[in-house]
């Protein structure tokens, strides 16, 4: 069985490959590695939307049996302990369109985009696939956004709250979900908890924490397929 795992950074998987065997190194951003009876190879795109759809459309194929998008992100729900792993089952771009004064009008808003043109389903991406995991099973589904410039404002984060009630924040996700539902690959976006949407404080942030329960959590999902 062949998967594409996909991270932003190596920071974010670095002590998860160690559970890996090392195989190649096919070119500066995808390597392949053995875990089990699983062939797996790992794609670290670069922060944000652009590098995330560049490289995703450079290597993602129906080669894969499935995908999975993992990372650290943000959280709107201050009640959720920091460190919990999540699987992020819709998203949506939520920078895409256009201001008119306070107001923000996106893409669906602006007519530029049909809210149910495939992959959109009332204007965000659902992941219509069920992978059938125990360990899947057992995490929160929640819904998120995906940004270009993460909130940090008190203003801003209430108004982007009450447009997309979202759960988490990331700068990949809904490219993610995007490219794997326009190539029909089967996918999935983990996503580990560091801290929540504020006005900036990395103080208050937990990033070994987070890291070390999303090793945890991918490597559970590999041993329970």
């Amino acid at each position: 069985m062949q998967s594409l795992l996909v991270a932003a950074t190596h920071k974010e998987i670095e002590n998860l490959l160690n559970a890996f065997t090392f195989i190649e190194k096919q070119n500066a951003n995808l390597s392949s590695y053995i875990y089990q009876s699983h062939k797996i190879d790992v794609l670290v795109t670069g922060i944000g939307i652009h590098s995330t759809a560049f490289y995703l459309g450079k290597y993602l194929s129906d080669k894969y049996r499935f995908a999975i998008n993992v990372g650290i992100a943000g959280s709107f729900n201050s009640n959720i302990d920091l460190g919990s792993v999540v699987n992020v089952y819709s998203d949506c771009f939520a920078e895409l369109g256009a201001e008119n004064g306070e107001e923000f009008l996106s893409v669906f808003d602006l007519g530029l985009i049909d809210k149910n043109e495939f992959p959109f389903t009332n204007g965000v991406i659902e992941n219509k696939w069920d992978l059938k995991n125990q360990a899947i099973e057992n995490l929160p589904k929640v819904n998120g956004i995906t940004v270009n410039k993460v909130h940090g404002n008190v203003d801003n984060i209430e108004k982007v709250f009450q447009l997309f009630h979202p759960y988490t924040e990331s700068m990949e996700g809904a490219a993610f979900l995007y490219a794997c539902r326009l190539e029909n690959i089967p996918c999935l976006q983990i996503r580990s908890i560091s801290n929540y949407v504020e006005k900036r404080n990395r103080n208050a942030w937990n990033i070994p924490l987070a890291l070390q329960n999303l090793h945890k959590c991918i490597l559970n999902i590999y041993d329970n397929f």
